[in-house]
């Protein structure tokens, strides 16, 4: 799904703090962090969190012999 590293550079990208994914993700500012830090996640969340940060303007890069990623999207 996503690493806790694409989630790093998808909150930098656009410049959210852990409490601002937190709320638009409906999860708790802890989950953020742990999954951050690259410990297990329900699917579900991890789904919710990526659902957030796709509509916020984020689109997810799979690995790809590059290694996994974000960008923004266009538009």
């Amino acid at each position: 799904m996503i690493t806790g590293a694409q989630l790093r550079m998808a909150r930098s990208a656009l410049k959210l703090g852990v409490r601002d994914l937190a709320a638009l993700a409906k999860v708790s500012p802890a989950t953020i962090t742990r999954i951050e830090g690259d410990n297990p996640a329900n699917l579900s969340t991890l789904a919710a969190i990526r659902t957030a940060l796709e509509a916020a303007g984020v689109e997810f890069i799979p690995e790809n012999g590059g290694g996994a990623g974000v960008r923004m999207k266009k538009g």
